[in-house]
């Protein structure tokens, strides 16, 4: 185990680089000038000219790239084109709140689609089952921006029970992790469905039932856990997805994480925000797909993880 986390972590440097590398070209096609807007309205060519001088924006583009690389390999993100501040300090300050909204989120969407993917395969074809899936494929459909503005209006517009924005207590997480979780609980439901009903029909579900066992103990002990491999590796690709659904949801409700700071600072131009803010976001998924792997390992101790 020891072993196969070592090499995973040192598959993270390729990452490092291909991140930083389509980032930094993304964002050298996109139109403006960062000098030009740092200046300001009305700003001569030579203000802008020694703008572009002192954040080296007049250098080649592949000396920019190999400057920004070596410093974030010694944990420098480079300094706010905008504010003048880290980079990383500004990171550090929004990450814990994207990172708390992606939990809570990812805790709606483990709870009801093992829930509603259990109870479909429990009668599949009944009327319950296609009720759910029905349910679960409008989750699948439904924009996650049009469903948060959808909830806001009728949480916190007409019925007035929640807030409508912000991130200042405990109601104000609500409605952004339900935004974020109901469509991956949609795509989690339906994957449970699937893998417990291939399970179920094994002979050794049959067995246990011919035993004597308890439904409920078959169906959780036996059924379950074996079903749960694929639906493990959804749920990882679904944190992926959430992560970079707060980029609309924060801005939705008004929360200052890291998808709107990647937002405000795309609107600036402000390149060294972006770079980091993508690359941590990055490496946070990379992390999780490497959780999602020792998981693996700790429900089926049969998978050889080498």
């Amino acid at each position: 185990m020891l072993l196969f986390i070592a090499k995973r972590l040192v598959q993270i440097i390729p990452v490092i680089l291909g991140v930083t590398l389509v980032v930094f070209l993304i964002m050298q096609m996109v139109p403006g000038d960062p000098a030009a807007i740092l200046a300001g309205e009305g700003a001569s060519q030579e203000t802008i000219e020694q703008y572009r001088e002192d954040l080296g924006l007049n250098r080649p583009i592949a000396e920019q790239y190999m400057s920004y690389v070596g410093n974030v390999f010694q944990g420098d993100l480079g300094n706010s084109l905008k504010n003048k501040q880290p980079v990383l300090d500004e990171i550090l300050l929004r990450l814990p709140i994207t990172m708390e909204l992606a939990f809570y989120s990812i805790l709606i969407t483990i709870v009801l689609g093992l829930a509603a993917g259990i109870i479909s395969a429990v009668k599949p074809y009944s009327i319950r089952d296609v009720s759910v899936m029905v349910v679960a494929l409008l989750g699948i459909s439904l924009p996650s921006f049009w469903l948060g503005l959808l909830l806001m209006y009728l949480f916190s517009v007409k019925l007035q029970w929640l807030p409508v924005a912000g991130w200042d207590g405990p109601l104000n997480i609500i409605l952004p992790a339900l935004t974020l979780g109901v469509g991956g609980a949609a795509i989690v439901a339906r994957m449970t469905r699937s893998s417990m009903l291939d399970v179920i029909g094994q002979d050794y579900i049959r067995t246990a039932r011919a035993k004597g066992l308890k439904e409920h103990f078959v169906i959780y002990k036996h059924a379950l856990r074996n079903a749960l491999i694929p639906v493990i590796t959804v749920v990882g690709l679904q944190f992926g997805s959430l992560l970079g659904g707060t980029v609309l949801v924060e801005s939705v409700f008004a929360i200052n994480g890291l998808g709107r700071m990647i937002v405000d600072a795309i609107r600036t131009r402000d390149l060294p925000m972006v770079q980091g803010g993508v690359l941590v976001a990055s490496l946070v998924f990379v992390f999780v797909n490497l959780l999602v792997d020792v998981l693996y390992r700790a429900v089926n101790k049969r998978i050889d993880l080498n």
